[in-house]
């Protein structure tokens, strides 16, 4: 895909914009501007913890997840509700892949209902878009 085609196909789905690691840092970008990049931040940290293979690792990536984003008063909380939260809580202790996959739904939910069509609205996607159209037309139309 061309790049304009990409920065268009962002507003698709927010698992294509996810999927795009320029999409993925402008809507970084964004979150942070609005003060929720952890949502992000922890969907990030559990796609990267369900490839994890060792052991081992499963366990301190676990405790880390946990310790930044779910626990009372973590640096970087998400917003879940108790239930999901208490649920995590009681699992940390002997974590599987699978233990964050409630929370992590739910903050794609919440990127997916509210923070993606706000981004998409922006101005920085829009200006994003713009650059993109301009570059492209600047390619194809040599003669301007």
């Amino acid at each position: 895909r061309s790049d304009t085609g990409e920065t268009m196909a962002w507003s698709e789905s927010v698992d294509t914009l996810l999927a795009n690691k320029d999409g993925l840092a402008a809507f970084r970008t964004f979150l942070k501007s609005e003060f929720s990049e952890e949502n992000v931040e922890f969907w990030l940290a559990c796609e990267d913890f369900k490839k994890t293979k060792s052991s081992t690792k499963i366990a301190s990536k676990a405790q880390k997840i946990y310790s930044d984003f779910i626990q009372a008063d973590a640096p970087k909380e998400i917003n879940i509700d108790f239930h999901t939260k208490t649920h995590i809580s009681q699992n940390i202790s002997e974590p599987t892949l699978s233990c964050f996959d409630d929370a992590q739904r739910l903050i794609y939910s919440l990127m997916a209902k509210d923070s993606f069509p706000r981004f998409l609205r922006s101005e920085a996607y829009k200006d994003l878009a713009k650059k993109q159209q301009n570059g492209n037309q600047k390619r194809w139309l040599p003669f301007f």
